[in-house]
């Protein structure tokens, strides 16, 4: 029985690993949709999108029946407490790439950034997956080190969400009202999307001493 249990835990870690690869893997196809005004592959992200919620489903599924006939105590319930927690938080990063793709939908075949934009958006993508891929490492280690990490690569990402905002609200904006708001919900996404990242770290940090590190603000956005 005993076996079985530390089995299940197991799986529960690996498929919240699966979760963050394919938070990676939708961001980063979001962020080549946007690039390239690609209707196919923001359609792909949508539909890939399922994928997530279906494993988020299972993996909450496993970690309630624990739970429930476990009773697991300590270390043990903290691990599938905030197991739980990183699941509703890798699936919001999922639906975030979801937000992306579908304003590439909405605006095709018109590119939705204006001249200038790309590498930004290029960047804060490419800082996106990456730490989707670090959540899954720090998921797959508990190393709480790694996890406080995290928060770094997250003020880079602010760092470009406020230099993003500041482009947007100088006088000196040309592309009109429809781009900003684009532009402005893009930003909140990936600005978001990171913060997720983050709190999965802090809950690792939680899960492997007991104490959650200072919290980050994380939007239902």
């Amino acid at each position: 029985m005993r076996t079985r249990y530390h089995q299940e835990l197991a799986e529960l870690g690996t498929s919240l690993t699966q979760l963050c690869d394919l938070s990676a893997t939708l961001i980063g196809h979001a962020t080549r949709a946007l690039l390239d005004a690609d209707l196919e592959l923001a359609e792909q992200v949508i539909s890939d999108y399922g994928r997530v919620t279906a494993l988020s489903a299972a993996a909450e599924e496993r970690a309630i029946s624990l739970l429930a006939l476990q009773q697991p105590v300590a270390g043990d319930l903290r691990s599938i407490v905030s197991c739980i927690r990183c699941i509703g938080d890798v699936e919001r990063m999922g639906a975030l790439a979801v937000h992306v793709a579908k304003i590439v939908r909405e605006r095709h075949p018109e590119h939705v950034l204006p001249a200038g934009f790309e590498g930004e958006f290029a960047e804060m993508g490419r800082i996106a997956v990456e730490l989707a891929g670090n959540a899954k490492t720090v998921v797959g280690s508990g190393d709480p080190e790694k996890a406080a990490g995290l928060r770094e690569q997250d003020d880079v990402m602010d760092g470009m969400h406020r230099r993003l905002f500041a482009a947007l609200l100088d006088r000196g904006w040309k592309h009109g009202a429809g781009a900003a708001v684009d532009l402005a919900l893009l930003g909140r996404f990936y600005e978001r999307f990171a913060d997720h990242a983050v709190e999965i770290g802090r809950r690792v940090v939680f899960e492997t001493t007991g104490t959650l590190p200072p919290e980050q603000e994380v939007g239902t956005y």
